[in-house]
């Protein structure tokens, strides 16, 4: 139904951000892959991917068409809807996701929370020949410049807490990550801890 969405971003953070365009602002989840890209700027354009359902209608964004393909792909398999797709495109970048499938290391897709083994093996099954039709350039991450690694500790764990994980057990995640990695951005933070928690 919608295509792309074109305006100022009023807010952002690591799991949605909210566009104004044309005086509405519409509330657009995203993957921490977008989020890296969009988070400095001021006006952004998104890919939008609309979902219905009884109780809700759900916009998901994408800063590529590359990465809503492949959301799209992800909610075709059985199983898997919005938000599993995107904890799936936040934990892995889409290369790492290509590797995974293509190599059938269901173990390690099943490290991604909420996904179970014999889900991760269906992604793989039903996905193995689909991927190559995507193109494969992966958008460059971009670093969080932060002055005061406090600042990025506490915004990695509020998006960890946002995304549904305790604080306690994403505060202990945190802790081990920064103290081997003090200047780490906050979406490879959160990257790390999603593989780990």
């Amino acid at each position: 139904m919608f295509e792309y969405i074109k305006g100022e971003l009023a807010e952002v953070a690591p799991a949605y951000a909210v566009v104004e365009a044309g005086g509405v602002g519409y509330f657009v989840n995203i993957s921490l892959n977008t989020f890296s890209e969009i988070e400095k700027a001021e006006r952004v354009c998104l890919y939008l991917h609309h979902i219905v359902r009884e109780d809700a209608e759900m916009l998901y964004g994408f800063s590529s068409k590359g990465e809503r393909d492949l959301f799209r792909l992800l909610i075709s398999v059985s199983g898997v809807g919005g938000n599993t797709a995107r904890m799936i495109q936040s934990t892995y970048s889409p290369s790492e996701l290509r590797n995974i499938i293509a190599t059938g290391n269901a173990v390690l897709l099943k490290n991604v929370k909420g996904l179970g083994l014999k889900t991760a093996q269906k992604i793989i099954v039903d996905l193995s020949g689909k991927m190559l039709d995507l193109p494969s350039h992966d958008a460059a991450a971009v670093a969080l410049a932060s002055s005061q690694n406090s600042e990025v500790f506490d915004e990695a764990l509020s998006a960890l807490v946002m995304l549904g994980f305790t604080k306690a057990s994403s505060e202990k995640v945190l802790r081990k990550i920064f103290k081997d990695a003090p200047n780490m951005s906050v979406e490879d933070a959160i990257r790390s801890a999603l593989k780990q928690l």
